[in-house]
């Protein structure tokens, strides 16, 4: 059984730069992965020590972003894949492909357009009760995939039983 695919960016938002710096994404059977993002060389701005990020750390640590779209790519071709509607995630998608020069090859699309018997604003309550309740860090793009993955079931949309993990 295929589930309903989600994904989070967590970002860099300062006033001469915007980019990804983690994500997290399902996979069709439930499964999790989550990464920290190389930055590339132009995305970071003259002066970076104005950022709110350990650059070192995302420099050392992070996955290169041709490494990142090959993933993307395996797991999420041609998926709608949902997200909360919170971040500019289809920005951020398209700046990492942009980078690449290449193509998103998948469709975002909010929370919303999969659970569609819910106004947004209810499911964003949901989502954050859940948060809440688990005691999730709502920073980590991991716990935001989590939660959604726990609007999905809750909604009916992943079957009671279904093995994904902690859900």
């Amino acid at each position: 059984m295929r589930l309903p695919q989600f994904l989070d960016i967590e970002f860099v938002d300062a006033q001469d730069a915007c980019f990804p710096t983690a994500i997290a994404w399902s996979l069709a059977d439930g499964a999790m992965k989550t990464v920290v993002i190389e930055p590339d060389d132009a995305w970071l701005p003259d002066d970076p020590d104005g950022l709110d990020v350990d650059l070192t750390y995302l420099q050392e640590q992070g996955v290169p972003l041709l490494e990142l779209a090959r993933e993307l790519n395996e797991d999420l071709a041609d998926q709608t894949v949902f997200v909360d509607g919170l971040d500019p995630d289809e920005a951020l998608m398209d700046l990492l492909f942009d980078t690449l020069r290449m193509p998103v090859p998948f469709e975002l699309a909010t929370v919303d357009h999969l659970i569609k018997h819910r106004p947004y604003e209810e499911l964003e309550d949901w989502r954050r009760e859940l948060l809440f309740t688990h005691g999730l860090d709502p920073q980590l793009p991991e716990s935001s995939v989590f939660a959604l993955l726990m609007l999905a079931r809750d909604g009916g949309l992943i079957p009671e039983g279904t093995d994904t993990g902690d859900l």
